[in-house]
């Protein structure tokens, strides 16, 4: 299933951009997605990226799981 998202740009004063992409949230529950996880991109080509999830879910489980957040 696809989902699709828009590039969003906010302009700083300073004259610096910062772009967002919005993950769905349907597309977040499927993968089980936290907040403040880390996620990496990785450009494969002008037309593909990976996102991949970093080690920190593991991390995330176990402060989880002590109560803490």
């Amino acid at each position: 299933m696809a989902y699709l998202t828009k590039l969003q740009v906010i302009e700083r004063a300073n004259g610096q951009q910062q772009f967002y992409l919005i993950c769905p949230a349907p597309l977040a529950q499927a993968l089980e997605m936290n907040k403040g996880e880390t996620l990496e991109w990785v450009v494969e080509d002008k037309w593909t990226l990976k996102l991949r999830r970093g080690e920190a879910r593991s991390a995330q489980a176990s402060v989880r799981s002590h109560g803490k957040r």
